[in-house]
């Protein structure tokens, strides 16, 4: 959504507050003529997770001496994520939703074919080329429905519509995600050959999520959605040009960035530390990932409704910022305090890192925030959905700049400053919410 305006023709689909067309779902923030296109988002994000637990040491193995290479590849990976995302905005303006979701799905299964066929040579040019164009499917795909969901939701349950997305894309990834590897790795073998086999079969659930879209009927997500009038360039340019001229929305991608960058972080560091030198097993490390984010569900939802009523970016500040900073702090140490490979000291790690899952839907709010912080709202979702892929990026590149000389530790450190820097931030993050959201 990078344009500076939107077309209007026909109104939104979703009926608007205490319309009597209203259904179930809609009361509860989901509009009802969107149903299906959440279901693919979860099913799509179950298959692109798959890997996500383990594909740090997968890499490392498959490169042998060059081996090393795997957090760049990763970091690599998340920086096409960050491109992706502010492409599903901007060519969702342009060309629609769902065919912009169409382009995601189709770079997404060509590229996770010719990256598994190149695995299996070790050549490591082929493998980072892949990897890396790869990483530009699933923003395309997720957050372009993203946008559709803007163009339809009535503004006053903005926020617990991106609660519902969230709910949705965190089911996927890494919490579905994490239980299918659970099962498909020892059966397809085990180790090395098991998780390629679940690499395989996450085509199948990428594809399913894809199919699923097409039960949707909703027609502002197959048009354009700003007037004829404007240029490609300028709407490919304008989340650019918004964040360069409206501080605000500068602070908002910044906050955004910052909120799950820990969480694409961890994903590199845990699964050595949980899954190895702690004594636990992959399999206990990746049923521990399912429960956090379950628990990060749970919550997506909850803390949509709450900014809702009791105020965005008081949401945003004291949970998700604060929050998330406390539950990451224990999430680390509490594994580090208890007795290694114990079921005592695994259960109470467990409990620790739902504290971070829980909080981190905190940060849901910021999803109605953007687009409240200026008249051009189709460059502020640019911005944000960019900023949502950027997390992935930011988070791998942590690990690869700290990790060589602060270690683990250092690195989960690094992670409680940007999140003191983000509770700084949320000063300049004032916005007018709709009136009816504190009702």
């Amino acid at each position: 959504m990078a344009g500076s305006s939107r077309t209007t023709v026909g109104g939104p689909t979703a009926p608007p507050l205490n319309d009597p067309r209203e259904t179930r779902l809609d009361r509860v923030g989901i509009p009802h003529v969107l149903r299906w296109g959440f279901a693919a988002v979860i099913v799509f994000m179950t298959g692109n997770a798959v890997e996500t637990n383990f594909i740090a040491p997968h890499l490392a193995q498959a490169l042998g001496s060059q081996g090393a290479a795997a957090a760049t590849i990763i970091s690599a990976y998340g920086l096409a994520a960050l491109l992706g995302s502010y492409l599903a905005g901007a060519l969702s303006d342009l060309l629609g939703p769902h065919r912009v979701m169409t382009l995601g799905f189709a770079v997404w299964v060509v590229f996770e074919v010719l990256f598994l066929l190149s695995l299996q040579t070790g050549n490591l040019p082929a493998i980072a080329a892949t990897y890396f164009v790869r990483g530009f499917g699933y923003p395309l795909f997720a957050f372009a429905f993203l946008v559709w969901i803007n163009a339809v939701a009535p503004r006053e349950r903005a926020g617990t519509a991106v609660g519902w997305f969230y709910v949705m894309f965190t089911g996927g990834l890494p919490t579905l995600g994490a239980l299918v590897a659970i099962a498909a790795i020892p059966a397809f073998g085990g180790g090395y050959q098991g998780e390629t086999g679940a690499m395989w079969l996450s085509i199948a659930l990428v594809v399913a999520g894809y199919a699923l879209t097409f039960l949707v009927r909703e027609p502002h997500g197959r048009r354009r959605l700003v007037s004829r009038e404007e240029s490609t360039g300028a709407v490919l340019g304008s989340g650019v040009k918004l964040a360069a001229q409206e501080p605000k929305v500068l602070v908002g991608f910044l906050v955004r960035i910052i909120n799950t960058a820990p969480q694409y972080g961890m994903f590199v560091i845990l699964p050595g530390v949980i899954g190895g030198s702690l004594g636990w097993s992959q399999s206990q490390w990746l049923l521990m990932s399912s429960i956090v984010y379950a628990s990060n569900i749970a919550f997506n939802a909850v803390f949509g409704a709450i900014g809702d009523r009791w105020g965005w970016v008081r949401t945003v500040r004291w949970f998700g910022v604060l929050g998330s900073a406390i539950g990451l702090l224990l999430w680390w140490y509490v594994p580090h305090a208890v007795a290694p490979g114990s079921d005592w000291g695994y259960a109470l790690s467990v409990a620790a890192g739902v504290v971070f899952g829980i909080l981190l839907a905190g940060f849901v709010p910021l999803g109605a925030i953007l687009p409240q912080l200026t008249e051009r709202k189709g460059a502020a979702m640019a911005v944000y959905t960019t900023a949502a892929g950027g997390a992935a990026f930011l988070g791998a590149a942590v690990v690869a700049l700290v990790r060589p000389w602060g270690g683990d530790a250092g690195t989960v450190w690094a992670f409680v400053v940007l999140y003191g820097v983000a509770f700084v931030l949320c000063h300049w993050l004032r916005v007018e919410q709709p009136k009816d959201a504190h009702h």
